[in-house]
């Protein structure tokens, strides 16, 4: 029964719940209603077939992110450095528009073991509100004498079942979705907003639009991926270190298809220009001085083979975090490399010393896989990696990844800052 009152309108939804279970075969009333509504016939739905046109080549290569990403100044690398950042400029909105929902008041409202969507079925049934669920069925809650206004309700509901919802207040549709559209609003700091993207794709989360005018990233995410967000933006305040590599892949074609002699290495630098090498399931990475750079090093492999650079790029890792760097948005896209990726969690430690745990990946899943403890300063070379594993037999030839891991010390402030790199 709805009694009209002057502020608003009192809706009593008491639910009276049966003492014996139902029978096999036996609907719930709501069922039976819904299979009243439900058509006695059924028609097949086929799709239009479109001929297979793609969008051109030239328009698919246009990335913006690319000018930023695939460039580093190897002359004037600064290991250390400080960036401002306003914490107030990180914001998670979520997009569209949603109506206010009607001023009914709920009192006692419970259920038991229920899909959210046929609890909200039963709770807005009586208001006349549709109910429109696109993704269903979601996870199954129960509640037991739930009060207040339909709206608190409401809320209630949709966060225990973690969905999202919308009202139109014109159509009187309420739409429950697992998933909701949200901008997220950077501080107006380049290397901040790569971490960002850069922990996204290590997330295995690459369906999002980056507005690089006004530092925004927006996305589709459920509960698990919001959560996730929120998580690295309380992270900054606690940990401001962000690790960053400066990284150039290169292929290497020895001469008479002869293995590089890398012991020469230890002849021609100085002692100790090597300090580790550590082997994976393929290939082996080394920690090195500063001489073995990208000048002295293209000087070493030209003696034993033809060197070719594939793409040279930078990528950003939070600290404690998972970032993945995409090497083919550097190369170009007939290189063999293009579907190579690196992946990377780092820690910097004490003492200036940087823990990473560094995965190599193609297409089909990983390469090899490097733990590595390194200090600033020193340099991660990955070799030994032959391109057989990427489907290339003839002529032999070797990747070779070089990468200097730098520092960068994020300071929260209240001032407004202007753009930083």
């Amino acid at each position: 029964m709805a009694r009209f009152c002057t502020h608003f309108v009192i809706l009593s939804l008491a639910l009276v719940l049966a003492s014996c279970r139902n029978l096999p075969g036996a609907s719930t009333e709501v069922e039976r209603q819904e299979e009243l509504r439900t058509p006695a016939y059924s028609a097949e739905v086929q799709e239009a077939e479109y001929p297979a046109i793609r969008t051109p080549k030239g328009a698919d290569r246009l990335d913006l992110e690319q000018p930023l990403r695939c460039f580093v100044n190897w002359n004037t690398q600064q290991m250390i450095s400080t960036i401002p950042y306003n914490l107030k400029a990180f914001n998670l909105v979520r997009n569209g528009n949603n109506d206010m929902l009607p001023r009914f008041e709920v009192t006692g409202f419970s259920f038991e073991t229920m899909p959210a969507e046929k609890a909200l079925l039963k709770l807005t049934k009586e208001a006349g509100i549709k109910l429109v669920a696109k993704d269903a069925p979601y996870t199954g809650i129960s509640a037991d004498n739930l009060r207040g206004e339909l709206s608190e309700v409401i809320d209630v509901i949709t966060e225990a079942a973690e969905v999202y919802y919308t009202y139109n207040a014109t159509t009187k549709t309420l739409r429950i979705n697992r998933k909701a559209n949200f901008s997220l609003y950077v501080p107006q700091s380049r290397p901040i907003l790569l971490a960002i993207l850069d922990v996204l794709r290590g997330a295995g989360i690459t369906d999002f639009t980056a507005d690089f005018d006004d530092y925004t990233i927006t996305f589709d995410a459920d509960y698990e991926l919001r959560n996730k967000i929120q998580n690295l933006i309380s992270y900054f305040e606690e940990n401001p270190i962000l690790i960053t590599y400066d990284v150039r892949v290169f292929t290497i074609y020895p001469q008479a298809e002869q293995d590089i002699e890398w012991q020469n290495l230890l002849r021609v630098f100085d002692t100790g220009s090597v300090k580790t090498a550590k082997s994976g399931v393929l290939g082996r990475i080394l920690t090195t001085s500063n001489d073995i750079n990208i000048a002295s090093l293209s000087a070493f492999l030209g003696n034993q083979a033809r060197v070719v650079s594939v793409a040279e790029g930078k990528f950003v890792v939070p600290n404690l975090w998972f970032s993945r760097f995409d090497i083919g948005k550097c190369a170009a896209r007939s290189s063999l490399e293009a579907d190579l990726s690196i992946l990377a969690k780092s820690s910097y430690e004490q003492n200036d010393k940087i823990f990473a745990d560094i995965t190599l990946e193609a297409h089909d899943g990983e390469i090899t896989h490097f733990n590595v403890r390194t200090k600033l300063g020193e340099n991660l070379m990955i070799i030994g990696i032959p391109n057989e594993i990427l489907g290339v037999d003839n002529p032999k030839s070797e990747t070779i990844v070089f990468m200097v891991p730098r520092i960068i010390k994020t300071l929260r402030t209240s001032r407004h800052l202007e753009n930083n790199m």
